[in-house]
């Protein structure tokens, strides 16, 4: 790996990296007082749990999307790369809306349009790098799981 791939390796993980950053600013003064305030179902985990598993979903996120990049000659990269900048930002939305503005509801709407997309970037990405596909297996998992979570926020709330 050249000092290049090094820098684009770098880059792709601080995009994805900064979409938790830009999700953060509604989130983390919500979590104490708001979100804090919800009904939630028991299997819902303490609020540490998500800094790091975010974290490390976002790391993954960027090697993965390192990885397509450096096969940007391939069939299909255009849309590969459409549907993972859709995710990225559906990512960040969610949070403006479940934490900014209160809204499970709108919340559950958007991480519905998250996890179609993901999987769709899943699919294109797997034609152009298995690895990068596998990479993206624990995100899909866990928007799985806070789709759950989100769910039954809203029906409990």
């Amino acid at each position: 790996m050249d000092s290049k791939d090094i820098i684009t390796l770098i880059a792709a993980i601080l995009l994805c990296e900064s979409a938790g950053i830009i999700g953060s600013l509604f989130t983390f003064s919500e979590i104490p007082t708001w979100y804090a305030s919800l009904e939630k179902p028991s299997f819902n985990p303490p609020s540490w749990v998500f800094g790091p598993a975010w974290t490390t979903l976002y790391a993954l996120m960027g090697v993965s999307l390192y990885l397509v990049w450096k096969e940007r000659k391939k069939a299909d990269i255009k849309v590969a790369l459409a549907f993972f900048s859709a995710q990225l930002i559906l990512n960040t939305i969610w949070s403006i809306l479940f934490f900014g503005l209160h809204s499970p509801i709108l919340g559950l709407a958007c991480i519905i349009l998250l996890w179609l997309s993901i999987a769709a970037t899943i699919i294109y990405f797997y034609k152009i790098s298995r690895n990068a596909a596998y990479l993206l297996i624990p995100y899909i998992l866990w928007v799985s799981f806070a789709s759950i979570l989100n769910a039954f926020v809203w029906m409990l709330n």
